[in-house]
């Protein structure tokens, strides 16, 4: 990256015995911010190098050492890299750390000032604590897979692994720079838990907020492409192209759809729009619905992407992993997700 990453985190150092996603990629997110990150595997090497190309995205530039922690004298030579690290991720079933001797009450008498983050799929306690699971796990029973529905009403298996992601490595970061700001105040140490399942809960705030909202309407929850933001708005909706392809028409806002409408030189349809008084899943907005659907499916995508490259508009064709490497917004503006000066 230009100017390189930010070290905003330098002299932090981190013992990471995480596996597989969750831990490896909080611990990537916090090695790009300069923390030093101390990875610790089995002698036979983690689950991820099966994935090369993925074990490199997850694990450059970190320190990867190899301990047998059923071993006394591996355990040994952890705590001694203990002494000097502010904190441990680990990925383990809950107890299974206490049963190495690395439970949080010994954790801390060796390093007072110690943040231990645990990451799990249903958190240390509780009737599923002991469940295996895995990102689609977590997603089915978080209610979180139900919303990835489309408008016939099948569930879409997503290759973004949200709940590995979002309800574990973000919400442990979060948590775990809050606790080091605790520890930097007050000297004592802090155990982060973390469940997968109920950080993915966390992230349903829209359908909690909108889905009783459109069930006063409907007199029943929305279904597939009835609540607010999941296709009940024709200004916020996926078109299917001429070609077979997808344009994504995110005007929310009254402001970007009097573009949309000027783009389509439609100016009729200016004032059909929710926050002009047009009711979602109302018989005029599913009509304005299939009427825009129309208009966008008798011209290809790249018609479209033109029309719009210039508008103020939100919208923006669906590309393809391949396509969005290959665009400008990140050959000539390659960065971090963050930017920080100082």
């Amino acid at each position: 990256m230009p100017g390189g990453s930010p070290q905003l985190l330098a002299g932090l150092r981190i013992i990471d015995l995480s596996r597989n996603l969750p831990g490896p990629f909080a611990t990537r997110m916090l090695a790009d911010l300069g923390a030093q990150i101390i990875k610790i595997e089995p002698p036979h090497g983690e689950p991820a190098r099966a994935l090369p190309g993925l074990y490199e995205a997850l694990n450059h530039d970190k320190d990867v050492r190899s301990l047998d922690l059923r071993q006394p004298a591996d355990l040994e030579q952890l705590r001694g890299w203990l002494l000097e690290a502010d904190v441990l991720i680990e990925g383990f079933r809950p107890g299974v750390l206490a049963a190495m001797g690395l439970g949080f009450d010994a954790l801390r008498a060796l390093q007072p000032r110690l943040v231990l983050c645990s990451i799990t799929g249903y958190g240390q306690h509780g009737p599923w604590a002991q469940r295996a699971g895995h990102d689609l796990n977590f997603m089915a029973v978080s209610g979180t897979l139900d919303q990835m529905r489309n408008a016939a009403g099948d569930l879409a298996l997503p290759n973004i692994q949200w709940g590995d992601l979002a309800g574990g490595s973000s919400m442990a970061c979060i948590a775990l720079l809050a606790a080091l700001y605790q520890v930097q105040r007050t000297g004592t140490a802090c155990h982060i838990d973390i469940s997968m399942t109920h950080g993915l809960r966390a992230h349903q705030m829209m359908p909690r907020s909108t889905g009783p909202l459109m069930a006063t309407q409907l007199g029943r929850p929305p279904g597939p492409g009835e609540d607010l933001l999941n296709g009940a708005l024709p200004c916020y909706k996926l078109y299917r192209t001429q070609d077979a392809r997808w344009l994504a028409v995110g005007a929310l806002e009254w402001k970007f759809w009097k573009e949309v409408c000027a783009a389509l030189d439609r100016p009729d349809w200016v004032d059909q729009h929710w926050q002009r008084g047009l009711p979602p899943n109302s018989p005029a907005s599913d009509a304005l619905r299939r009427a825009v659907g129309d208009v966008i499916a008798h011209q290809p995508l790249s018609h479209w992407h033109s029309l719009f490259s210039t508008r103020d508009a939100c919208v923006t064709p669906v590309l393809s992993l391949q396509e969005a490497d290959a665009h400008p917004l990140f050959t000539l503006t390659p960065r971090e997700p963050w930017s920080i000066t100082s």
